[in-house]
C-alpha cells in the first residue's frame, strides 16, 4: 500500500481516539495490508492494520462477530480513505505460543456454531459451482493482455472441472454452513496469556465450513486427505456437525473439502493476477502455483 496513505490512515485514526502520533512497529506486511503494534507516548499501545480492496470489509466482519459472542478483537477505531481500511485494534499482546491442531479444532468449532450473519458475501453451491467459469473469464482476460499465453492446459483442466462443478456440488449447504473465516491457519488464532482469539476476518463470508477446515494445514505441501480426514473426526468428536463427515459430490467429505478450497484459491489467485494485483512481473510466480493446485483439483475431485 502507499505509505503516504497508510499515513493519512493513521493520523484519522489517532484523531478519532484523541492521542499524538505514536511509534510504529511492524508485525506482519503484505503487499495489500499489513499490521504494526503502535505505542503512544503515555505507553499504551495499539495494534494498527490497514488493507486496500479487496480486504476493506474486515471492520464489519469484526464487528459482526463480536455482536455473535465470538473471541475476536475489540475495534478501537476505524476509518476509510480512497478505499483503503485502517483500524486500532486491541493489542493482544505477543501469542505465549503457536496454535496447535487442537487450539484449530476448538476455534472451527466455536466459529462454525455460531450464527451465521447476513452482511457476509454467500458462497453456496451455486457460487462453488461458478468458480471454474470465474476462473476460465480471467484467464482470458490475461490472454487478451498478452499473459499466460502458454496455458492451454490451465484453460483444459478449469473446463473439465467446469463441466463436473453441477455434481460435485452436491452437499454444499450440508451442516457445517455459515460462518467462514477463509484465511483459517495456525496464525489466525492467537493465544496470548489472557485466552485465545481469531483474527484476520478480512474475507470472510458466508457458506460450507469445511473450506475452513480444509485450509488449516496451508496449501504450501500437496493436500492430504488423510491428514484431513483425522482432523475432521477430531472437529467432530469437539463438538461439530456429524453432518461434516457425510459423503458430498459422490465424494468422501475430505476429498470435496481439499477440492473445493483448492478451487476456491485458484480463482482468488487469478482474481489477483489480472485485478487486485495485475502485475505481470508476478505471472511466472503465479502461473506454477495455479497448476498445481488445479492438478490437485482434478484428482480430489475426480474430473
Amino acid at each position: 500500500m502507499d505509505q503516504n496513505l497508510t499515513a493519512a490512515l493513521l493520523d484519522d485514526l489517532c484523531t478519532l481516539v484523541g492521542k499524538p502520533t505514536p511509534e510504529r512497529t511492524e508485525i506482519r506486511v503484505w503487499g495489500m495490508s499489513g499490521v504494526e503494534r503502535v505505542t503512544f507516548p503515555d505507553g499504551s499501545t495499539s495494534v494498527f492494520k490497514y488493507a486496500q480492496q479487496p480486504f476493506d470489509r474486515e471492520a464489519q466482519a469484526l464487528r459482526l462477530a463480536a455482536r455473535r459472542g465470538l473471541p475476536v478483537p475489540e475495534l478501537e477505531a476505524t476509518a476509510v480513505r480512497d478505499g483503503s481500511l485502517g483500524m486500532f485494534m486491541e493489542d493482544l499482546g505477543t501469542p505465549v505460543r503457536d496454535a496447535d491442531d487442537l487450539n484449530g479444532i476448538a476455534a472451527a468449532v466455536m466459529l462454525h456454531a455460531a450464527r451465521p450473519a447476513g452482511g457476509l458475501p454467500l458462497l453456496d453451491g451455486a457460487g462453488l459451482g461458478a468458480l471454474p467459469g470465474r476462473a476460465l473469464d480471467h484467464l482470458q482476460r490475461l490472454r487478451k493482455a498478452d499473459r499466460w499465453t502458454d496455458c492451454d492446459d490451465i484453460e483444459t483442466a478449469l473446463g473439465r472441472i467446469s463441466a463436473a462443478a453441477e455434481a460435485r456440488v452436491q452437499g454444499a449447504t450440508l451442516n457445517p454452513f455459515g460462518w467462514v473465516h477463509s484465511e483459517f491457519h495456525p496464525t489466525s488464532v492467537h493465544i496470548g496469556e489472557n485466552g485465545w482469539h481469531l483474527l484476520d476476518f478480512a474475507r470472510a463470508f458466508t457458506g460450507p465450513g469445511l473450506i475452513d477446515l480444509a485450509s488449516y494445514h496451508g496449501t504450501t505441501d500437496a493436500p492430504s486427505p488423510v491428514r484431513l480426514r483425522v482432523f475432521l473426526e477430531q472437529y467432530v468428536t469437539a463438538g461439530g456437525s456429524p453432518d461434516t463427515l457425510a459423503r458430498r459430490g459422490g465424494l468422501a467429505t475430505e476429498a470435496w473439502a481439499l477440492g473445493w478450497h483448492r478451487m476456491w484459491a485458484v480463482e482468488w489467485f487469478m482474481e489477483q493476477a489480472i485485478r487486485w494485483i495485475n502485475d505481470p512481473a508476478k505471472d511466472p510466480a503465479y502461473i506454477p502455483v495455479v497448476r498445481r493446485h488445479l492438478n490437485d483439483v482434478v484428482r480430489l475431485l475426480e474430473v
